[in-house]
């Protein structure tokens, strides 16, 4: 295959991969409100393991196809995609991102925790059964502590269909065909053009796989509901993090390349607390939206500037 069958193939595969993901999100998030989850609780739970299914799928295709130092980067690519990007466009076009709920309680705490935890974990360039066991622990912890949260009224909980459930189960095969042929033509592409593809996982992957957070965010700042907007991304980041390192790892070894351990690891540390910092207002307005973009297009260029790094 050519440059352009490949470049063709990764379209087609990526679009299927989101449009499968999409389905899927609205799928949990009806079985999520008809079990009484509360908004924000599904938010960074339900809808953010949705939006990671991309990263998860391609991840684990990648271990199978022996292109292993594509998961961290996949996954450190995609954090700072969710925070800078999707955050930042999300700020711009809703002009004010208000807090109105007590997202610095316990979910913050486990965001900031999950990113030091993989910081230290790669600076030995491998990540042993043992910490992969301790990221999924720690998303256990998460999870139960999410959905033992208070819950909604019985009579404020929509019924749900069979259909839900068939639409859900559909689109999980889906992105997994989306991931493994998306990885496929990701590893010819750069083959042909030279590209390591850590590279490659850190930018185009990474932002192709961050697309459905970033819409989940619009479209949720458009209605109003910035507690899924908001955490979408967190939730998403802690499900990335301690789930798509953790999981991934229990399939084979991951490989951790240079530019991971020198540059993206800690940049990906240092824009998480820039995210802390900036939910400490509870209100994420629109100049701190396109501060977080500009901070977006400098990583971008870094990584394809100073490849060597």
């Amino acid at each position: 295959m050519g440059l352009l069958a490949y470049i063709g193939l990764f379209v087609v595969s990526l679009a299927v991969l989101l449009i499968a993901s999409d389905k899927f999100i609205e799928a949990a998030e009806k079985i999520g409100l008809a079990i009484g989850i509360s908004p924000f609780v599904i938010g960074v739970t339900i809808v953010a393991f949705g939006t990671s299914l991309p990263e998860l799928a391609t991840s684990i295709a990648a271990i199978y196809s022996g292109s292993s130092e594509i998961v961290a980067g996949n996954v450190i690519g995609s954090n700072i995609t969710n925070i800078l990007l999707v955050l930042g466009v999300t700020a711009v076009i809703a002009k004010e991102i208000k807090l109105n709920f007590d997202v610095m309680q316990n979910d913050m705490s486990f965001l900031i925790g999950s990113a030091i935890l993989l910081f230290f974990a790669l600076q030995d360039a491998y990540i042993s059964l043992f910490e992969a066991a301790v990221f999924i622990v720690m998303l256990g912890v998460f999870l139960f502590n999410s959905f033992t949260a208070d819950k909604t009224d019985k009579e404020d909980r929509p019924s749900v269909s069979p259909v839900t459930f068939f639409i859900l189960l559909v689109g999980a095969v889906f992105v997994f065909l989306g991931a493994k042929y998306t990885i496929y033509s990701m590893e010819g592409i750069s083959s042909i053009m030279g590209i390591s593809p850590d590279i490659i996982a850190l930018t185009g992957v990474a932002l192709g796989t961050s697309l459905p957070e970033l819409i989940v965010s619009i479209n949720a700042s458009k209605k109003g509901k910035h507690a899924i907007a908001v955490g979408n991304v967190l939730g998403s980041n802690l499900f990335n993090t301690l789930g798509i390192i953790g999981v991934p790892r229990l399939f084979g070894e991951l490989k951790i390349s240079k530019v991971i351990q020198d540059f993206s690891s800690p940049f990906m540390m240092a824009v998480t607390f820039l995210f802390f910092l900036v939910c400490l207002s509870k209100k994420i307005h629109r100049c701190e939206g396109l501060i977080l973009v500009i901070l977006y297009v400098y990583f971008i260029a870094e990584l394809f500037l100073n490849k060597s790094i």
